[in-house]
């Protein structure tokens, strides 16, 4: 994948935790100790770092991980696969959104983790590599990650799967319990039930290629996570994230439904929700 930009900036993690904690504009100002007008500043895009250090010691984000990137000095280092796997990134309204794909060089088996906004360079890639695609599997099903779905099935038939807890409306999808298992060659893949973006949202934890592998849709961004739209839901993430994904080994590679590709031992380290 061509380097793209990371999904959130530290305003955007801002905003976000603000929301998830349930905490007015008000009552942050006044527990930071800075003025309601330093705080809009902050918001907006205007970095302050004082004033940014002050705000995350309240919205229980880590300090330093939140200023690198209001300074923009961060970028996760991308790990290169040796085969086996392929990442697109495509335009939904005013946003980009990220697929992916995994085959078996031997069988030529192949299976796809949201369709995404366009699965036309999937489908290149599918034919260009005469693979045989097995199963499409949904991280969750937010319209951007499933846009082109209908068009990837019909022209592959493949089998479409997605958690029982996510509402699907594709009449043709196979739904599955919290903790099943597939398999595709040599791949296992694991499901990790990591809700709180969404109700059924799932990361795929497969082992088989050059570095294990977390397809986890919304649930982690490199340096930000998804939204959730209450505070229940804000901490529901949290714990699924530090619960399912920063446990995994560290040199875990997390393909994020936007931004760059990131890896747990970086989230670890550069992530303002997570770090530690």
């Amino acid at each position: 994948m061509a380097r793209i930009p990371l999904e959130d900036n530290y305003d955007d993690v801002i905003n976000k935790a603000q929301r998830g904690l349930g905490i007015t504009d008000e009552q942050l100002a006044h527990r930071a100790q800075i003025t309601p007008a330093d705080l809009a500043a902050l918001k907006s895009g205007t970095f302050h770092e004082v004033a940014a250090r002050r705000v995350a010691q309240h919205l229980r984000l880590h300090a330093d991980a939140l200023c690198q990137l209001g300074k923009k000095s961060w970028y996760p280092t991308q790990p290169v696969f040796r085969t086996g796997f392929a990442a697109f990134n495509g335009k939904f309204e005013d946003m980009t959104v990220n697929s992916y794909i995994i085959w078996d060089e031997r069988t030529r088996h192949a299976a796809i983790f949201d369709p995404g906004a366009s699965g036309d360079n999937l489908l290149e890639l599918v034919s260009s590599e005469k693979l045989n695609l097995r199963s499409i599997f949904l991280t969750h099903t937010h319209d951007d990650h499933i846009a082109d779905l209908a068009k990837v099935v019909d022209a592959t038939k493949a089998e479409v799967w997605a958690s029982e807890r996510e509402p699907v409306d594709f009449p043709a999808a196979k739904t599955f319990k919290d903790g099943a298992f597939f398999h595709l060659g040599p791949f296992a893949i694991k499901t990790l039930l990591t809700s709180g973006h969404a109700p059924g949202g799932v990361t795929y934890f497969i082992t088989g290629l050059s570095y294990p592998l977390a397809v986890v849709g919304d649930s982690i961004f490199a340096a930000s996570m998804g939204g959730a739209p209450t505070p229940a839901l804000y901490s529901e993430a949290l714990t699924n994230n530090r619960r399912h994904i920063l446990t995994l080994y560290a040199d875990t590679v997390l393909a994020c439904g936007h931004g760059p590709l990131t890896t747990v031992a970086q989230e670890r380290k550069h992530n303002p929700f997570l770090a530690y």
